[in-house]
């Protein structure tokens, strides 16, 4: 299995890996103008993307997902929540649907709160066994942070959702987990984001604050701590959604 993270505009972080000897890789989060890095990374590793896939519709950048996956000819995926808001073709993903990726599993985690169609992407490489080896949490879970809940409005709904989220999808796997976010420090997509761009869940599990507290203290906190939009929000969330004008 092979694994590039990349660390771009608004502290994203996207990620493209695989499996080399079977050819197969998935590209993660591309944030638009970095469409030609993922080529370039697919064609000096010799392995094609077979997979796009944003974990939500993002609302701080614009996202190259879309237009990747056209240039390549491949599936550009989300959440199945988005039939009938995303206007651009995609193929619907579902809660513990299995992507083939070669010996790399990629199983889809549905974790809404902080967008509906949130998602994150549980790894395995089986050659190394059947444990999953690595998270992929998008905007649900950062290093010493949780995502913002409040993009889809009803802040208060969503962060409950969130809290439900992380507690029955994410905190019941195993402490080794690797877990790998959709963003590192200087992101407005929560608060208290570290600089460190990836962790384990055991580890955020005993330092992280928002993994200790009680759902209403949870519910409490995340609804005051919310950073400001982010700039241009409404334009990049109608150009994700393919309603550009």
């Amino acid at each position: 299995m092979f694994f590039r993270q990349l660390a771009t505009q608004e502290a994203t972080l996207s990620y493209f890996f695989g499996c080399a000897g079977l050819g197969k890789a998935v590209a993660v989060d591309v944030v638009a103008g970095d469409e030609d890095w993922f080529a370039e990374e697919s064609r000096r590793a010799g392995v094609p993307i077979t997979y796009v896939i944003d974990t939500h519709v993002h609302a701080d950048h614009y996202s190259g997902g879309w237009n990747l996956a056209q240039r390549l000819g491949i599936p550009y995926c989300l959440h199945e929540s988005n039939r009938g808001l995303v206007r651009h073709a995609f193929a619907p993903l579902q809660d513990g649907q299995n992507l083939d990726v070669g010996n790399v599993r990629v199983q889809v985690l549905h974790t809404p709160g902080h967008t509906p169609d949130s998602i994150c992407l549980l790894v395995t490489d089986k050659r190394r066994g059947e444990a999953p080896w690595f998270v992929v949490t998008g905007d649900t879970l950062f290093v010493g942070a949780v995502g913002r809940p409040d993009l889809a409005g009803q802040e208060r709904e969503m962060a409950g959702i969130l809290y439900d989220s992380l507690h029955n999808k994410l905190l019941g796997l195993p402490d080794e987990l690797e877990i790998y976010p959709g963003h590192q420090a200087g992101s407005v997509c929560g608060a208290g984001l570290s600089g460190k761009p990836s962790s384990t869940l055991g580890f955020e599990k005993r330092w992280n604050p928002g993994l200790a507290m009680s759902k209403a203290e949870f519910v409490a906190q995340v609804t005051r701590d919310i950073p400001p939009r982010p700039a241009l929000m409404d334009a990049i969330v109608r150009a994700n959604l393919g309603l550009r004008e």
